[in-house]
């Protein structure tokens, strides 16, 4: 029997104590019980979401609450910013395309953050843009965006600002409300500790005076529904309970060891896994790199086979490269439970599989730099 260590960025490893929540009776979700438990959980991502603003649960991944945040703010031929620097803000593009909405392109190359003040110039030019769409941790490449500063610059417009907080919310350092970040999405599989199947979004009041001009069709995924429905602390439409009842275990935790102290916990381990992989020779590759998922280049004769070597002989789940990217770097995630040992056996783990390819490398020295950073911070 092998034991298996996940290290990917989504779905990320699950707390027994969240686990075994699932695994308790189902209750219906019409019914008083599951309204306090809804309750709770909804003020609960206010303070993960660090906002004032309702926060809204669906059934779906965190790609079904991007496109909530288009057809719930757009109309066909509206013209929006999108900032990518990677995999997942490119989908942000084409969400938009399908529903016929002009796209000004504000992208930055895989691995480099994308640039507020081309945002800024785009927004002087196009003053009709009615949403400036990014990314803040772009997982396919370990990069974090500027929020705070994009925020700040769109703030001044009439244009609203969307963020896809999947990957970072929760592992990474984020202020909704005074980052003016106007609408907010994330999901259940990263930071949250819980298993794939929930999204979240929040709006600004800013945000909301938008949706009363949208045109785009609607119906399982409209807002107005969802708002309607917080009063009564129900959903509109029937809710994955075995999930929402584990999130509120999730939260708990997560409440009781204090959402800065989480955020220094993956600040840390992302610095010790970006000095593991120096050590060894790895050259980073994001140049602002993010504290949930660190990224590496890999020589390309052997890229293509480290990450299927790991999980198959070791038991151990890393992600490759998306994209053109494939086969060129690797992508270890510290997010959410993945803690200190995770990590460390990662990397012998990792060490291992190099040496079998030939990769040269001094045996233990990315464990050592990892410890090295684990007992001085």
């Amino acid at each position: 029997m092998k034991k298996h260590y996940l290290l990917t960025p989504g779905p990320t490893p699950i707390p027994p104590e969240v686990a075994l929540k699932e695994a308790l009776p189902i209750i219906h979700h019409r019914t008083n019980e599951f309204a306090v438990i809804f309750k709770d959980v909804a003020e609960g991502l206010k303070y993960l979401f660090q906002t004032k603003n309702d926060v809204f649960m669906t059934s779906s991944s965190g790609t079904g609450t991007m496109e909530s945040a288009v057809v719930n703010l757009l109309s066909a031929g509206d013209e929006v910013i999108v900032a990518s620097s990677g995999n997942f803000g490119d989908r942000w593009a084409k969400i938009c395309q399908v529903y016929g909405v002009t796209v000004h392109n504000a992208n930055a190359p895989w691995g480099k953050p994308v640039s507020a003040s081309e945002i800024e110039k785009i927004l002087k030019t196009n003053p009709k843009v009615k949403a400036v769409y990014t990314t803040f941790t772009e997982t396919s490449t370990g990069v974090v965006n500027d929020i705070k500063a994009i925020g700040e610059i769109v703030s001044k417009t009439d244009a609203i600002m969307v963020v896809d907080a999947i990957s970072g919310l929760v592992g990474q350092e984020f202020h909704m409300d005074d980052w003016k970040v106007d609408v907010t999405v994330s999901g259940s599989q990263k930071g949250f500790m819980l298993a794939p199947g929930l999204a979240f979004v929040a709006l600004s009041d800013k945000a909301w005076k938008v949706t009363e001009t949208s045109k785009l069709p609607k119906f399982y995924f409209d807002y107005k529904k969802y708002k309607k429905s917080l009063l009564t602390s129900e959903t509109p439409f029937t809710p994955p309970v075995t999930l929402i009842v584990a999130l509120q275990e999730a939260i708990r935790m997560l409440k009781e060891k204090g959402i800065e102290n989480v955020w220094a916990d993956c600040r840390l381990l992302a610095k010790a896994s970006r000095e593991g992989m120096k050590a060894i020779g790895l050259e980073i590759f994001a140049e602002s790199p993010c504290d949930v998922v660190t990224s590496a280049k890999v020589p390309e004769e052997i890229g293509g086979k480290i990450v299927k070597i790991l999980r198959e002989k070791y038991g151990v789940s890393i992600a490759g490269g998306q994209g053109d990217l494939k086969g060129k770097i690797i992508r270890f995630a510290h997010m959410g439970y993945i803690g200190k040992a995770d990590i460390l056996v990662g990397f012998a783990c990792l060490e291992m599989v190099l040496c079998e390819l030939g990769y040269k490398l001094e045996k233990g020295k990315s464990v050592a730099a990892v410890q090295e950073v684990l007992l001085n911070n």
